[in-house]
């Protein structure tokens, strides 16, 4: 990903045209005129040295002389470009903040300050990138081109300023989860620069970090990977975070190669992304799909319950649901048409009174220690089974609840358990009255 001193460079070099027409004693009315000869040939003496270290040097003496001068921006400008030409940063932020303290609208020293920021990366130096870009953005709008620079080269400065402004004013909003804002910021960047690896990476992490998630953004993770190229180590960190929202929404990654593969070629994310990129399939929709692949008799019991808690899905969930619960109904059936009890195996008691019973059926519940059906004796028992223990039912289920889920089973009883019984009334017999043999 591009660094801050490389961002600095691709500006500074398109901005040296600035400082091609230079101010004299015979210049047009308007124009600066630096009146004092001595300080004139200073000036004169520190612009023409070729070599940029003695250029610095130079422009550094001319200022100290003359802190006043007429030319004192101007000089400025040229000591940015000519430390920028030996690669000090240091020296590069700190005239560029020299610079915007004479003139806090200076677009060149903006872009400057605003790439040196954003680079640094602190959550402080990142705030400041984005204020520096709002006021860059602002600025921008009403620069004119300078004197003795051509068209080709104003709109070119344009563009790479408005491409530094548009990253770090949506790096500081991605980084105050103000997506929606990033995002509109990226999207201008990268336009000015498709191939600007860093923005369109975090373009793709605040796509896929909205609500509702914009598919667009895995088209620029997986567009930022070809970019990324032999660096393995990019590589790796865009492919950990893409590929975790891509089987979060579509449920799998099995395809995300394949997906990657596609893209290369194309210079924007395709129409038809909902298509080539559908979601996971939801419980409700794994609930219709078992009643389409097998019949509804034929359902694991704890599967039928699945269906049947899901059926306020949709009306194909509903549709799905009724299918179950007459395959319950037909099951509580005998043959000659009578009424049937129904054997519910290893349940587990969440509580239980003489006359009633909570219970838990799927494994999900019994480990939740939640009841899915309430049974209703047919007759009291003496000894209520304790609740964690684990017992069998029978009975009629005549209906049920679906959120939250509950089975009602009437007509319950307990195998092998034997029902209470009324206590015998003792007898009151006289004194001298025998029992009877």
């Amino acid at each position: 990903m591009k660094k801050p001193m490389v961002w600095m460079v691709l500006v500074l070099a398109t901005l040296a045209a600035v400082a091609q027409s230079q101010p004299g004693q015979e210049q047009a009315p308007g124009q600066k005129v630096i009146k004092d000869p001595g300080e004139y040939n200073a000036y004169m003496s520190a612009l023409n040295m070729p070599d940029p270290a003695q250029k610095a040097a130079a422009m550094e003496g001319f200022i100290k002389q003359f802190p006043g001068s007429v030319v004192k921006g101007d000089a400025l400008q040229q000591l940015l470009a000519a430390y920028t030409a030996t690669k000090n940063q240091a020296k590069i932020e700190e005239t560029a903040t020299r610079i915007l303290s004479d003139n806090p609208n200076d677009v060149q020293a903006l872009a400057i300050e605003t790439a040196i920021q954003r680079g640094k990366g602190t959550p402080q130096s990142i705030a400041e990138a984005g204020a520096n870009a709002q006021k860059g953005l602002q600025a921008l709008s009403s620069w004119t081109k300078p004197e003795g620079m051509t068209d080709a080269d104003f709109e070119n400065a344009k563009n790479k300023m408005e491409e530094i402004f548009d990253g770090a004013a949506a790096f500081a909003a991605l980084q105050s989860k103000d997506y929606a804002t990033a995002r509109t910021h990226y999207l201008k960047s990268v336009q000015k620069d498709p191939g600007n690896l860093q923005d369109i990476y975090q373009l793709a992490l605040a796509d896929l970090e909205m609500s509702p998630m914009d598919l667009d953004g895995f088209w620029y993770g997986a567009r930022a990977i070809t970019l990324a190229g032999n660096n393995a180590e990019a590589v790796r960190t865009i492919a950990y975070n893409v590929k975790k929202k891509y089987k979060l929404y579509h449920g799998k990654t099995d395809d995300w190669d394949k997906f990657v593969a596609a893209t290369v070629g194309q210079t924007a994310p395709p129409a038809n992304m909902a298509q080539l990129i559908p979601p996971a399939p939801t419980p409700c929709d794994f609930a219709v799909d078992a009643v389409k692949n097998s019949k509804p008799e034929e359902i694991p019991f704890v599967d039928k319950e699945f269906v049947l808690a899901h059926a306020n899905c949709s009306p194909a969930n509903k549709e799905a649901a009724d299918k179950v619960w007459q395959a319950i109904l037909s099951k509580q059936k005998a043959a000659d048409g009578t009424e049937a009890k129904l054997k519910l195996p290893s349940v587990l008691v969440i509580s239980a009174t003489k006359d009633t019973i909570q219970a838990a059926i799927t494994d999900e519940n019994q480990e939740a220690k939640t009841a899915d059906i309430t049974v209703t004796l047919e007759k009291p028992i003496l000894h209520p089974p304790v609740a964690g223990t684990t017992i069998d039912v029978v009975g009629v289920i005549t209906k049920y609840d679906p959120d939250p889920f509950m089975f009602t089973m009437e007509q319950g009883a307990l195998p092998g358990t034997k029902p209470a019984t009324p206590s015998r009334r003792p007898v009151h017999r006289a004194a001298n009255q025998k029992p009877a043999r």
